[in-house]
């Protein structure tokens, strides 16, 4: 078979799923609605989602992205609930079952247990409404009948898809609701490229006794040895009321040095820039850099709730590029 051949097949399949996924774009109802409401008002039971086989991976799948996204979940293997695994599901639960058929002969054992609790909720995402688990559900997401892609439609695919997209409408949905928002990720998700995207000025910064804080009145040839000793380039003036006013670099003295000749007499004040450019602690580390690229400059002041002229840290733009944030 040539790869022109492959390549026909792959878009075919890709077609199939759109379409699958279209259908169940159109077949969302309040049922929808009621699992959201449940799962957000399930404050004393678990959050337990099962399958078996594809199913099962594919709620594997979905209870790992609820938990990332504030809401606690794990998944429980249909088959193992039959050998001592039911005991993981009890009073105020939700489960979550899914299943294209949902008649599974895995299911039964699950589906009584259940129903045998009545304070466990029991959701089932189904294709078939004759089946054991659409008419066992206490909420019931009905996902719309397709054709399998490949020959002989036979193979899980376009109905795994759709069940992953439910899932994941479902996992987005109880985010908002819950107002789960970066911050919050971000404790969920500390490595990886992720986590570097959602660090903070406050994550990197210097702060305390490493901030290079000088007075407004010291002389430029204590200025000098200071800014060498801590070794980062650059100065952060206050006044005496230790509000910040004014920044200085060593590229900057350089420069003033070239043009005035020795220093060491003038004071601070009369070299420092004044209104130095401060960020929020709050802000996303590689906004912060996307500011020192357009300003063309390698650190910028820190400071929270507006009050820029109170510097609480510094960020130097080589604390960002060690953490592989751009």
């Amino acid at each position: 078979m040539s790869k022109n051949n492959f390549k026909k097949i792959a878009q075919e399949v890709i077609s199939s799923e759109i379409k699958s996924l279209q259908k169940l774009k159109r077949s969302i109802d309040k049922n929808f609605n009621k699992v959201i409401d449940a799962i957000t008002n399930c404050k004393k039971g678990k959050i337990i989602l099962s399958g078996v086989g594809k199913s099962g991976i594919i709620a594997k799948k979905i209870s790992s992205t609820l938990s990332s996204v504030g809401t606690p979940s794990f998944f429980v293997d249909a088959s193992s609930c039959s050998h001592g695994d039911l005991g993981q599901i009890s009073s105020n639960d939700i489960l979550i079952l899914i299943s294209n058929s949902g008649e599974s002969a895995e299911l039964k054992n699950i589906i009584q247990h259940a129903n045998r609790n009545r304070n466990i909720i029991l959701i089932g995402i189904v294709s078939k409404k004759n089946s054991l688990l659409y008419k066992n559900s206490d909420i019931k997401i009905l996902l719309p009948e397709v054709k399998e892609a490949g020959p002989g439609s036979i193979v899980p695919t376009s109905s795994t898809t759709m069940q992953l997209a439910i899932g994941d409408a479902i996992a987005i949905s109880t985010m908002k609701h819950k107002k789960f928002g970066e911050k919050e990720f971000k404790k969920f998700h500390p490595s990886g490229s992720i986590g570097a995207k959602l660090k903070t000025v406050e994550d990197l910064m210097l702060k305390g006794k490493k901030i290079p804080f000088i007075n407004e009145n010291i002389k430029m040839r204590t200025a000098l040895k200071i800014i060498t000793k801590k070794k980062l380039g650059v100065l952060i003036v206050q006044n005496n009321s230790k509000k910040t006013n004014g920044i200085i670099t060593d590229g900057q003295i350089r420069r003033i040095n070239e043009k005035k000749g020795n220093l060491d007499n003038l004071k601070v004040k009369n070299v420092m820039t004044k209104n130095p450019i401060s960020i929020d602690k709050e802000v996303l580390a590689a906004k912060a850099l996307s500011l020192m690229n357009l300003k063309r400059i390698t650190s910028l002041c820190v400071h929270k709730n507006k009050i820029k002229n109170k510097t609480i840290g510094i960020i130097h733009i080589h604390n960002i590029l060690e953490n592989n944030i751009q």
